[in-house]
Order: structure tokens, then C-alpha cells, then sequence
């Protein structure tokens, strides 16, 4: 019995000593941050290595699909909708599985993110975008050791998502929204500011104490662009007005919170509304 104690001890303090020795991972993970115009695109990847093994044809069979890269799914994150080999696709994070060929890949988007190797039953319908790209292969004295993806040939509204190993380049085109972005940033910086600007703007300057004339003048700009102000909104607009010296204007303003509280179902600002209407002489 002694011996089979000291034993299990021995066992026991060979998987500790163990547990505290760190070796460097075969295919070590690797992060790639990019931005494309005004969207980001993140790339999250395994890297494995030649080391001395013939790849394409071999190691990973032509027409077989590959998880294109090492240990678990290799994701793709847009932070904007893309378009990808023609499709809308939506932001969000894809992993990306590949068919190589000795002309040509097959890329698939898939929406699929956890997951080591490739998926067990594969789901057509959770492909969101398929590109056919062709094989650039280069010289052999060009070789790349270690599978590596990037993010080539940038422009404001489109890139390639690189993918290098061995003698060969892959590229797979995507298209990023910048145009219409700036475009919509273009119409509101010229249209001026907005309802939400000019009610954040008064709010402030109610809370703060400051000018009170200018809270007021804010505050009417904003419920005249706005088509159906709501009941919280109105509230801050009475409270406004009142400490502005116009009473009228917000007893007539506090009764429409009340009206649009109750509405809603509000119960706190249906109370908050009476309370002020009280005090103002108004009920």
C-alpha cells in the first residue's frame, strides 16, 4: 500500500512539473487588424508551417475543403456591411473555408464561427458568399514558409483579403460602403445640426445652469423638426420653459407629457407631469 501511495505522489508531481513548462505552439495564432476606408476588418488565424512538406496537391489535397489555416475556424470581421464576389453580407464575423485548386480556390463565408478543423455536415445555406479566385503561383525562391493572410491593394472602398503559402497567392476581393458613408456624413454636416444635436445641446444647458434663453431657443428647434416629440422629450421642454420665466408655454407643454405619459403608460412621468402642473397653478 506504501508503494502504490508513493506512487500516485510521483505520478502526480510528474503532471505538475509538466503543467509549468511552456513550448511554443506548432501553428501559433495570429491577429490582424485593417482598416478599409471607414470599415475595420479583423482576421483571426491559426499559422501552421512548411517545414520541409510539399502544401497544395499534398498536405492539402486539391478539391478537398481546407479550414485554411490551423486549430480552430479562421474568422473574418467586418465592422459595415460588405459586399463579397457580388452579395451583400452583413457586418459581423464569418469563417472562411477554402477548395484549392492548381487554377483556382474556392472561398466560402460561412456563418459558423466556433469549430475546429471543418464543419461535420456542411450547410449551403449558411454560406453568406462564394468566390471563385485564381492561383497567382510564384517562384519557388519566393516561398513562403508560413501560411499568412493579409489585406492587400487597399483603396477607399475595396481591398483583397491575401491569402500566401508556399509558391502561392490568392487573392479574394471584397467591397466596403465608404462612399455612401461619407456621402450621408457630407449631407448631415451640411444640412446642419439635428433635433437630437439642438435637444442634447438644450438639455445641457438646463442642467448646467448656463443660459436659459438659449436652452429655450435650442429646445424649439428641436421639437419643430421633430414629428411626434415624445413624452419624455416634452417633459424636458416644459421644465425648460418654466425656468425661462414662460409659464403659459409650460403648463401648456406639461399637460401634452401628461396626455402622451399616460399614453404610454408612463406612470412615473404621468405623476412628475401632475406634480408640475400643481405647482404651476395649473390643476
Amino acid at each position: 500500500m506504501k508503494k502504490i501511495k508513493l506512487l500516485v505522489v510521483a505520478l502526480f508531481a510528474s503532471v505538475a512539473l509538466q503543467a509549468q513548462i511552456n513550448t511554443p505552439a506548432p501553428s501559433p495564432s495570429s491577429k490582424l487588424m485593417q482598416t478599409v476606408g471607414l470599415t475595420d476588418v479583423t482576421v483571426d488565424y491559426s499559422r501552421p508551417s512548411m517545414r520541409g512538406r510539399t502544401i497544395f496537391g499534398d498536405l492539402v489535397p486539391y478539391g478537398k475543403l481546407w479550414r485554411t489555416g490551423a486549430n480552430g475556424y479562421t474568422l473574418v470581421g467586418f465592422s459595415n456591411d460588405v459586399k463579397i464576389g457580388g452579395k451583400e453580407v452583413k457586418a459581423g464575423t464569418y469563417s472562411v473555408f477554402t477548395k484549392p485548386g492548381e487554377k483556382s480556390w474556392e472561398v466560402f463565408f460561412y456563418t459558423d464561427t466556433q469549430g475546429g478543423g471543418t464543419p461535420r455536415d456542411w450547410d449551403e445555406s449558411k454560406v453568406v458568399a462564394k468566390v471563385d479566385a485564381p492561383v497567382i503561383t510564384m517562384p519557388m525562391e519566393m516561398a513562403v514558409e508560413t501560411f499568412t493572410i493579409t489585406i492587400d491593394d487597399l483603396t477607399s472602398n475595396s481591398a483583397n483579403l491575401g491569402l500566401l503559402w508556399e509558391n502561392v497567392y490568392v487573392a479574394v476581393p471584397f467591397e466596403v460602403p465608404t462612399d455612401a458613408a461619407v456621402e450621408k456624413n457630407i449631407e448631415r454636416a451640411l444640412g446642419g445640426p439635428s433635433a437630437g444635436d439642438y435637444y442634447a445641446a438644450a438639455v445641457y444647458y438646463s442642467s448646467e445652469g448656463k443660459d436659459i434663453n438659449k436652452a429655450k431657443e435650442w429646445m424649439n428647434k428641436a421639437m419643430a423638426m421633430t414629428e411626434k416629440p415624445a413624452f419624455w422629450q416634452l417633459r424636458q421642454q416644459s421644465l425648460i420653459q418654466a425656468k425661462a420665466g414662460d409659464k403659459k408655454g409650460a403648463i401648456e407643454t406639461a399637460k401634452k407629457s401628461l396626455a402622451a405619459s399616460k399614453e404610454a403608460g408612463n406612470d412615473d412621468y404621468v405623476k412628475m407631469n401632475t406634480d408640475s402642473l400643481k405647482e404651476w397653478g395649473a390643476m
